[in-house]
């Protein structure tokens, strides 16, 4: 059985069809990418999988869990993370209490007030986090204040939220987005690293095509809700209909 499943996964708003009879498997220890243009459905399949949205018809499985009808927070404590596209830290929190407050919400549904008077809780929570600002490269900046961060440090430091969860998954939408090459190369190994020292699974949305060929072990393309392809970098390389929708297009 493989680690993530979805079987004829469609998501509606209205009338349009979103997604459209999505099936998909993911196996333990890999790294799989989703392509496709924008519209496409990549953050409604990432959403719908992460209990975020309600699919209207199929079915999603992580380790054998049926996930549909679950909560985003029941979910992450099944072992699935992400770190999301648009900014989801908390400015006035150092990069530290940020790291911790995932944590604990991740494993209580909520963030507690009273918390940090729980010393077993806060010491477990302390070493994990550590450990993740270690691995990020975060941990000279853990006292800092998060919003007063440099733009790549944000995008890594949601990577950090998302790891916070402690996943067995993690869904990393658009990690890259808006870096200078400095700071991509930086998250390229990161994700090398992730898969390597952490060994964890990893479900890939990434605009640079380049990124997606090098890092992946399989690729999945979306085209208006519909999954059109899915293979290796090289056989999705040279698949015409990804070429027609996608590569050979006007977005890259």
């Amino acid at each position: 059985m493989a680690l993530l499943e979805t079987h004829g996964l469609t998501k509606e708003f209205g009338g349009l069809t979103a997604l459209d009879g999505v099936d998909i498997e993911v196996e333990e220890g890999e790294l799989v990418s989703l392509i496709g243009p924008n519209g496409a459905g990549k953050s409604t399949l990432i959403n719908t999988i992460t209990g975020r949205l309600r699919p209207t018809e199929g079915e999603v499985f992580y380790a054998g869990n049926e996930l549909v009808g679950m909560k985003p927070f029941e979910i992450a404590q099944l072992g699935v993370g992400r770190s999301f596209q648009t900014a989801s830290i908390l400015p006035e929190l150092t990069v530290r209490e940020n790291v911790q407050v995932a944590s604990f919400a991740a494993e209580h549904g909520s963030f507690r007030v009273n918390f940090f008077r729980r010393r077993d809780s806060f010491d477990e929570v302390q070493a994990r986090t550590n450990d993740i600002l270690e691995t990020i490269g975060l941990d000279s900046k853990a006292r800092m204040e998060a919003g007063s961060l440099p733009y790549g440090d944000k995008r890594r430091l949601e990577v950090a939220i998302g790891l916070a969860t402690d996943p067995d998954l993690l869904f990393m939408d658009e990690p890259t987005a808006g870096m200078s090459p400095t700071e991509t190369e930086i998250t390229v190994d990161l994700i090398h690293d992730l898969l390597a020292d952490w060994g964890m699974t990893i479900f890939l949305v990434e605009h640079d095509m380049d990124i997606v060929f090098d890092v992946s072990d399989r690729i999945f393309t979306l085209h208006q809700g519909r999954l059109i392809a899915q293979g290796t970098p090289e056989e999705i390389r040279e698949n015409p209909a990804v070429r027609e929708a996608y590569l050979g297009g006007g977005e890259q």
